[in-house]
């Protein structure tokens, strides 16, 4: 059986001046590409930006705001000492959008797709623990080889930046497998969480556990909702605008609520293509433009057309792809914008402490990736992927991207000084040069996927 492209179907309705300027940018923002050229883009200014002139940038990221409500500080309600800023918006609010995008990609896989059989669902988080485990040790022994006295760094290495992993799988396009996406998506989300709690028992924080238990009672209350047929999306938006708040107020990373959020949501259609094909059969002297139909019948039956065909949709699928352009072209530069830009100080350097978190990122992250994931396999603990070892191991490449997590570590890690200064210079070029290395390799060893013939048909197996 053969399915029509989206571009045929669009031609049934009626055709305006303004779909001819729409058209070309939707087609443009359907380019996997696109998004990852705009995050580099948007990575290259903030750097330029930072270096040119840091006080503006810096200046600019803080500028604070408020918000009150009823007269009551919006901010002293969460918790926040400092108020709000820019940065802070788009890292613990946008951001969390992004996350929550995330989580509804990683539900559908693991309802349909790829992480449907829990031994293929095990991969990844075996993979993050590496991932975690050995950046952390190559930090360490290059600290007590060197004598640099800096073990509190341990943790900096760990963490993955998932939103420039997606930009630079978004650039190598169909040379990533679906698969591996999936993989490194839920291997980058098993990351965060390892890293709030690396944060968390490695660093110090304080943990507001009642607002903790409050955020995760709400995200139990929408999940008893949608169990019992509650799917109205204002009433869920409230309660999920209340989770993000107590987490925020809790201490723990908001990003987390986001993905716990999109893992909520329900990636089964409520009525299935049959019965909604049954309807219409039954109702296609209506459809068909009968003159002899009431217009109280045609009313009736539109409405229940209409009500069929949104419920046909699973709701994970009804967020996440209206979400993805919002999350490719606007979160996401304004997150590299507002991160990226690391300004560079080549005076008094730790280079010990530089070269420990560059090399850890670079070489521990893809090493601790493949080797568990190979020894899961091995021993039956997970299942073999559908691509080969080394695609596998130019993902975990990727995987050494460790930006703003990284950046945050640092900063509770040491104090503000060249040894801080240095642990961040180490991100950059570990960062950077994983990007680079990892884009390369991938573009040798992993070939495009087939697409669709030139008529925009997919062949589908009946």
């Amino acid at each position: 059986m053969k399915v029509t492209s989206s571009d045929n179907l669009d031609k049934l309705f009626p055709d305006t001046p303004i779909q001819k300027i729409i058209t070309p940018i939707e087609r443009l923002l359907r380019v996997e590409t696109t998004g990852g050229i705009v995050l580099i883009i948007m990575t290259l200014a903030a750097l330029l930006w930072a270096n040119v002139s840091p006080h503006s940038y810096h200046h600019f990221w803080n500028l604070p705001f408020a918000i009150n409500i009823a007269g009551t500080d919006l901010a002293s309600l969460l918790g926040l000492e400092h108020g709000f800023s820019l940065e802070w918006l788009i890292n613990d609010a946008l951001m969390t959008i992004f996350f929550f995008n995330i989580g509804l990609e990683v539900k559908g896989e693991m309802t349909y797709g790829e992480l449907r059989d829990p031994k293929a669902a095990s991969l990844p988080i075996i993979a993050a623990a590496g991932g975690m485990l050995f950046p952390a040790l190559i930090y360490l022994s290059i600290n007590a080889a060197t004598g640099a006295d800096a073990p509190r760094g341990w943790g900096i290495p760990t963490a993955t930046d998932i939103a420039f992993v997606v930009g630079c799988m978004a650039i190598l396009g169909r040379r990533v497998p679906h698969a591996l996406r999936v993989m490194i998506l839920t291997l980058a989300i098993a990351d965060d969480i390892g890293a709030i709690l690396v944060i968390a028992f490695g660093y110090g924080g304080n943990l507001n556990v009642p607002a903790l238990g409050i955020g995760i009672a709400l995200l139990v209350l929408i999940n008893v909702l949608l169990h019992v047929g509650v799917r109205n999306l204002l009433v869920h938006g409230v309660i999920g605008v209340g989770v993000w708040a107590f987490f925020v107020k809790s201490g723990v990373h908001p990003t987390i609520a986001g993905v716990l959020l999109g893992l909520s949501v329900p990636a089964k259609a409520v009525v299935t293509s049959g019965k909604l094909g049954t309807f219409t059969s039954k109702v296609g002297h209506v459809l068909s433009g009968d003159p002899n139909v009431k217009s109280e019948e045609r009313f009736e039956v539109f409405s229940m057309l209409k009500k069929g065909a949104k419920e046909s949709i699973p709701m994970q699928e009804r967020l996440y792809k209206p979400l993805s352009p919002w999350v490719n072209f606007f979160i996401m530069p304004l997150f590299a914008l507002s991160n990226a830009g690391v300004e560079v100080k080549l005076g008094g350097l730790d280079v010990p402490v530089m070269s420990a978190v560059a090399l850890a990122l670079v070489f521990g992250k893809p090493i601790g990736i493949f080797l568990l994931s190979f020894l899961s396999v091995k021993i039956g603990i997970s299942k073999k992927p559908s691509y080969s070892w080394k695609v596998l191991f130019g993902g975990g490449m990727l995987a050494g991207i460790g930006f703003t997590m990284a950046l945050f570590v640092a900063s509770l890690a040491f104090d503000p000084s060249a040894r801080q200064d240095s642990a961040k210079l180490g991100i950059l070029l570990g960062s950077f040069s994983a990007a680079i290395l990892g884009t390369i390799y991938m573009s040798v060893v992993s070939k495009p996927a087939k697409e669709a013939d030139e008529t925009g048909a997919v062949e589908i197996k009946d």
